[in-house]
Formats: structure tokens, C-alpha cells, sequence
């Protein structure tokens, strides 16, 4: 039902003139759902009090719930359509009421780990864009259909809102960078294994991936007391995602998994100096996949010690200084920053190996990433000792990874057994850091079983690698005439 819903949902906006892409669709779909799931959770919030024989304080006002404006009920329990506002209707209350009302709430919340502000701070950054009340009207009626009341209802929503998540790296506007590969995702969580208890951050927090995986982890992890829920709601997760369209999404993400007031900051990571990093800013895990292939201006530099224009590599030295001491983390980037011979590239491995553990890395096939031509790889590192042995994997496997034939859990599974006791086999190794090169520390992925590697590449791959070079090539050309 809920996966016929959605597709009907957007087969709606499509043909709104508001909404011209699958980005959109998922923004507008975000914010009715998230209405919904809050009417559904204040229900069960009720009855729960109530049984307790005390009174349950509502957090919004009669009018603006969703029984009221969205869809009044008659004494048969149905949609009242003499109630019901449609047309310019709906479209002056959502756009002049109803929204404002809900911006209101992120000033007069208590605290930011509360379910008011984070409805305030969705709503500061949204807008309806549905241009007609009719189609708005239609699309709020399917969402009523949807429940998100017992476990498997909101295991299904969260499950069919990734999949939405998925899609827009389809949609062009540089959708694909809100979307890890779950199979990836789950796999690096398993390998780092976060503890309840620990802070866990990701701060290209996209569609937040890494941080609902890791939640999902750790429920499972134990038996869990009423002290660990409200840890895992409260004082687990934490992420900074700098726009405002993967920063409503990772919110909506998260709230749809489980956890009602994510930590989730709108700001820009790299906009932070370094130096003003102090202990209680640290945190035990960060899991994160930051995006790659950016150019940050010169007054972003300067926030870092290794100056570079490279997205990636900031994040990456911000990611080791807010690690604490024996802090563990998971982090995707480039092959490319292997075996790069620029200042800041070699400076940065040099900084990784001395300050950290980089105890394994894991090289991915091309084609992991859907859409994206480059070649990455994962770091797993403990910060507070030096490294001294590396332990290599490289995936090989008997397909081609695309967008039909994508990344699964099993073809992980043979890493996540030998990383355990980091032992060789033909597609894992060990370097010895005292065998690296110590001016270029060059970190280049050489599987001593597969002599051919460093020549023989799969086409597609190449021909990716082309095409992506070729889009950056015109990306710069037009920068210059827009100089000059």
C-alpha cells in the first residue's frame, strides 16, 4: 500500500507546475508526511498518558491539527468535503497560516533536542511549492491513507522514504550526492561498531544515512533499558548538513526511523576553524561519506592547516580533529587521495598516518556509486596512536556495478569476515608503514595477488572518468567567461 501511495503521490506533483523534478517531489511529499507522522505520534502520545490517568499537554493548536485543516471527519469517521478546504482554499491556509504558524515554533522551544524545534527549524526552511490547492488536496488525502503506528508500519515508511531518497540521484541538481549505498552503509557501521553511550557524527550528514544505519545498529545491539532509549533519542546522534534540501530530508530521515528531535545542525561544516575545536566538541565515532570534487573558495582554507581547495580533504582533516582521543571512524573519499602528489595531499596522508590508526582500508569497485564514474575508498581509523601496519582490501567482483545490477550486502561479507583478524587472502593484504615512502607516503591500493590491477581497468569505468573530466573542464570554462 504505501509504495502504490507514493507512486500515486508523485504521479500528482508531476503534474504540478510547482514541482519539476524528483527532488521536488520528495521535498513536498516530506513535509505532508511529517505532519502526518506528528498526528499519528501525538495519538499514540495520548493514549499513552492517558492510560497513566494524566492529561496530555498537545503540542499544536486545535486549529493547525491535522484533523482540522487537512482532513475534518464527519460522524461517520470519513473525509466532511463541506469541511474540507481545497483550491486557493487550502493553498492560503498551508501558505499564510499554517506554515508561518509552524516557522513560529523554533523560537519558542525550550531546548534544540525537542520535537517543537526541530518542527520550527523544518519549516523555516521549506516552502510549499505545490502551485495548485487541487493537487495539494489530493496529495494530503493519500498521505491520510498511510499509518505510522506500530513498528512495522514505520519500519515499511522509513524503508519506502529511502527508496525515495534513492531516486533523486536520477533527478540531476546533484541528487545522487545525498544517497551512500545502504549495503556500504550498514557494512562500515558493522566494522567500526559504535557502542550505546557514544556520540556518533557525521558532518556531510546528507540524507543521514550513516546515522539512521548506526541507530538501527544499535537497537539491535542489546536489550535496551528505558536509560538506553532515551540516550539513543537524546544524546547519541549528531550531524551538520550545509543544504537546506538534504538538511530536511536527513531530519524527516531520521524522525521516520525513530528517533523524534535528531541533533542534525544546518550550517556549513567547513565554515568552522579548526583551531576553535575544543574537547567538548569531540565525539567517540564519526561515520560519513563527504562529497567529493568541490572547490571551497580561499576564506574556507584558511579554517585548516593543509590548505587545499579539495571538499573531501577538508572534511577529512575536520574529521580527525573532532575525534576524540581513541575515537574510531568510517569515512568514504577517493582513491584518488591514495597516491595524489600535491602539497595537501601527501601533507594530509602524513597527518592521517602519524595521528591515527589508519588500521584498514577498503577499495570499492567502480560503479559502487550510481551515477558517479570516480573510484573510492574507506578509511577506518582510531585516532591518539600512530599507524603502523595497513591492512588492504580490495572487492572484486565477477559483475559490473550499475544502477540494475547495484551493491549488496553479500558481495561485503567475505570483508567483514577477514577484517575482523585483518588476515591475507587473494584480495587482502598488509603494508607495513615503515615500507612507505616517507616524502610521498603514498598509499596507493597494490594487491601483491593481482599483478595486472595497476593496468588493467574495466571500460565503463574509464569511460566514466572521462566523462566526468570532461563536465569539469566545461564547469571551470564557464567560471572564466563568468569573470570575464
Amino acid at each position: 500500500m504505501f509504495e502504490q501511495t507514493f507512486k500515486n503521490i508523485d504521479d500528482i506533483l508531476h503534474k504540478d507546475a510547482g514541482c519539476s523534478s524528483e527532488l521536488d517531489y520528495v521535498e513536498q511529499t516530506s513535509w505532508v508526511l511529517f505532519l502526518k507522522y506528528l498526528d499519528d505520534s501525538e495519538d499514540d502520545k495520548r493514549t499513552a498518558e492517558e492510560l497513566k490517568g494524566k492529561k496530555y499537554e498537545a503540542i499544536l493548536a486545535d486549529e493547525y491539527k491535522w484533523n482540522t485543516w487537512a482532513i475534518p471527519k464527519g460522524k461517520d469517521g470519513k473525509l466532511d468535503h463541506h469541511k474540507a478546504l481545497t483550491g486557493d482554499d487550502i493553498r492560503e491556509f498551508v501558505d499564510h497560516k499554517l506554515f508561518p504558524y509552524l516557522k513560529k515554533f523554533k523560537t519558542q522551544a525550550v531546548s534544540p533536542d525537542t520535537i517543537e524545534y526541530k518542527i520550527g527549524e523544518i519549516f523555516s526552511e521549506l516552502k510549499n511549492r505545490v502551485q495548485s490547492g487541487y493537487n495539494l488536496r489530493e496529495v494530503i488525502n493519500l498521505v491520510d491513507e498511510l499509518k505510522f503506528r506500530t513498528h512495522k508500519e514505520k519500519h515499511e515508511m522509513s524503508h519506502l522514504y529511502e527508496g525515495k531518497i534513492k531516486n533523486m540521484g536520477n533527478a540531476g541538481r546533484n541528487g545522487g550526492e545525498y544517497y551512500t549505498p545502504r549495503p556500504l552503509i550498514k557494512t562500515i557501521v558493522k566494522v567500526v561498531a559504535p557502542e550505546i553511550g557514544q556520540k556518533i557524527y557525521d558532518g556531510a550528514v546528507g540524507s543521514a544515512g550513516f546515522l539512521c544505519e548506526a541507530f538501527e545498529y544499535l537497537k539491535k545491539s542489546k536489550k535496551l533499558s528505558t536509560k538506553n532509549i532515551m540516550t539513543l533519542q537524546k544524546k547519541t546522534f549528531y550531524g551538520k548538513e550545509k543544504k537546506s534540501l538534504a538538511y530536511i530530508i536527513g531530519t524527516m530521515n531520521m524522525i521516520l526511523h525513530g528517533v523524534e528531535a535528531p541533533n542534525i545542525i544546518h550550517t556549513n561544516t567547513l565554515s568552522e576553524n579548526l583551531a576553535d575545536i575544543e574537547e567538548k566538541n569531540r565525539y567517540n565515532v564519526v561515520l560519513a561519506n563527504p562529497p567529493f570534487g568541490g572547490k571551497e573558495r580561499k576564506e574556507v582554507q584558511q579554517n585548516f592547516p593543509i590548505k587545499t581547495g579539495e571538499t573531501a580533504f577538508l572534511f577529512l582533516q575536520h574529521f580527525i580533529k573532532i575525534l576524540k582521543a581513541g575515537g574510531k571512524a568510517g569515512v568514504v573519499i577517493k582513491n584518488t587521495f591514495l597516491s595524489n602528489s600535491d602539497n595537501a595531499s601527501i601533507s594530509l596522508r602524513k597527518e592521517l598516518l602519524q595521528s591515527c590508526d589508519l588500521h584498514t582500508v577498503l577499495d570499492l569497485p567502480g560503479g559502487t556509486f550510481t551515477g558517479a564514474g570516480v573510484k573510492t575508498v574507506v578509511l577506518f581509523f582510531e585516532k591518539g596512536k600512530p599507524t603502523k601496519k595497513v591492512w588492504y582490501y580490495q572487492l572484486n567482483l565477477d559483475r559490473n556495478l550499475g544502477k540494475t545490477n547495484p551493491l549488496n550486502e553479500k558481495d561485503l561479507a567475505e570483508f567483514v569476515e577477514l577484517q575482523k583478524n585483518k588476515a591475507n587472502s587473494d584480495n587482502s593484504w598488509s603494508v607495513d608503514v615503515k615500507d612507505i615512502n616517507n616524502e610521498t607516503y603514498d598509499l596507493s591500493v597494490k594487491n601483491p595477488n593481482r599483478k595486472n590491477d595497476a593496468i588493467l581497468r574495466e571500460p565503463n569505468v574509464i569511460l566514466d572518468e572521462i566523462r566526468n573530466l570532461d563536465k569539469e573542464s566545461v564547469d571551470i570554462l564557464k567560471k572564466v567567461k563568468e569573470l570575464v
